[in-house]
């Protein structure tokens, strides 16, 4: 039985190669925070602020991969987090927007600033205020966990969820569609490449 194709088809991969399609096309990848690159849990201390964000450290190694490949990355979350700043540092992230109230608008900032168009972009959020960027995606990817009508409207739906490997499997698929996954698998190994 053949599988009817539509913009809302998501994954497994195998099943929905468009999925592939969409990601080879992709130039930068877009991360939500809470419930993409963390679990969405926010502890807080007793002075009342937020004191812990836990990262998944596969999830970094992906987003380095990725730029090493020549696509970078950005973020942009609702939420203010010194946390956030230090982990974006660190994994070089060039473009971090937090405090965003109203992430349409940030994007349209973001796409002026890398002289990009929207349908250039894979975007990845789990929640309602994610919406409106994953709508004018090219990819639009959601964790495993993500709110219903996030799922709905995915492209590709990880196995994993926010803050567990979720935005290494999306690094992933982005560098399979893209032909470059094999060579970096090569390179991880020690191997030259060559036969």
């Amino acid at each position: 039985m053949s599988v009817a194709f539509n913009a809302h088809t998501t994954n497994p991969i195998k099943a929905h190669p468009q999925a592939l399609e969409r990601a080879s096309a992709i130039k930068m990848l877009v991360l939500d925070v809470d419930g993409v690159l963390t679990n969405g849990q926010v502890f807080f201390g007793p002075d009342g602020k937020e004191m812990l964000k836990g990262f998944d450290i596969q999830d970094g190694y992906g987003i380095q991969l990725l730029q090493s490949a020549g696509i970078p990355c950005a973020v942009i979350t609702g939420r203010h987090s010194k946390m956030v700043l230090a982990r974006c540092d660190e994994l070089n992230i060039k473009h971090v927007f937090t405090g965003v109230k109203d992430k349409n608008a940030v994007l349209d900032e973001l796409l002026k600033r890398v002289a990009l168009k929207a349908s250039d972009l894979a975007v990845m959020g789990d929640d309602w205020p994610d919406l409106a960027i994953l709508m004018r995606a090219g990819f639009r990817i959601a964790p495993a966990q993500a709110h219903l009508e996030v799922c709905q409207i995915a492209h590709y739906i990880t196995d994993a969820k926010g803050g567990y490997g979720a935005v290494r499997e999306a690094c992933d698929v982005i560098l399979k569609a893209r032909g470059q996954y094999d060579q970096l698998l090569i390179s991880a190994k020690g191997q030259s490449g060559t036969s």
